[in-house]
């Protein structure tokens, strides 16, 4: 199998709302998106089918040692070979692929976040750092574009947070701010505990509605000039919006349950997004 075709599989397996947005892209950027994509779910996956933790931050050594061979021309892996001509064709960081695995190592050293500001820097560095690569893989001219695809990398990570509630709680993890739990009332156990109320439901609305601000937030950023070339954003940004109504719309069923949209919803809402833009 060759790299690319490893991506390709990696990235389709996931069963990724960002899948579907991919398929509008031309051949080079498409290649690059989806091995980018493929490196952010290898490292995830260390972190999420790792049983020992020991394991995991050893896994993750040799990712960050692997991204820094990439960049001297020595990558081993399909994921990181995959990614060698991108890297120079759309002058990818060497940092900001390093920020990732950062990110997911935070999940190593913390489950829970006392306010915002501090999940703030999770979001940043799992989700806000691969809208930042994947804005300069799709193109821009106006440097605007770049607090654009910061903001909807923060909005695609908070829509994750409140979908995986209780996914994430029966592995032990909250990422709902202690904060925000006070003042709703609502406590760990409640969500280790799956007990849906109508405390749970005020406290989830309140985070949808910050992730909402988010989208908006954006959107209005985003130059007109450069509308055409992030056409993928705006893609992925109209299956999470619609994936966040749903949810919403069911009364934040998360806790025992995984909401998702249909694939031929996802690829409807590409095609649509698509021609409007």
């Amino acid at each position: 199998m060759n790299p690319d075709t490893y991506c390709q599989e990696k990235a389709a397996a996931s069963g990724s709302s960002f899948y579907y947005s991919f398929l509008f892209l031309e051949p080079q950027r498409r290649q690059a998106i989806t091995a980018l994509y493929a490196l952010c779910r290898e490292v995830d996956d260390v972190v999420d089918e790792a049983s020992d933790p020991q394991i995991a931050r050893a896994k993750l050594a040799w990712w960050r040692t692997e991204v820094a061979a990439l960049y001297e021309g020595k990558a081993s892996h399909p994921v990181t070979q995959a990614l060698a001509i991108s890297i120079q064709h759309f002058k990818l960081p060497l940092e900001r692929l390093l920020e990732i695995i950062d990110g997911m190592e935070m999940d190593l050293d913390q489950n829970r976040y006392l306010d915002f500001k501090a999940l703030h820097l999770y979001c940043y560095r799992v989700a806000s750092v691969v809208g930042l690569l994947a804005a300069e893989i799709f193109g821009y001219k106006n440097p605007d574009t770049q607090k654009y695809a910061h903001d909807l990398g923060l909005a695609f990570q908070l829509t994750n947070i409140i979908r995986d509630v209780g996914e994430d709680a029966r592995r032990g993890r909250v990422y709902l701010p202690m904060e925000d739990l006070k003042k709703f009332d609502v406590s760990i156990s409640d969500i280790l505990n799956a007990r849906h109320s109508e405390k749970f439901v005020a406290l989830m609305n309140f985070q949808a509605d910050r992730a909402e601000q988010y989208y908006a937030q954006a959107l209005a950023q985003l130059p007109r000039e450069d509308r055409k070339a992030q056409r993928t954003g705006l893609i992925m940004a109209a299956i999470y919006r619609t994936l966040l109504k749903e949810i919403r719309r069911d009364g934040f069923l998360v806790l025992d349950r995984r909401t998702s949209l249909t694939p031929l919803r996802k690829l409807w809402l590409a095609w649509w997004t698509a021609v409007r833009n």
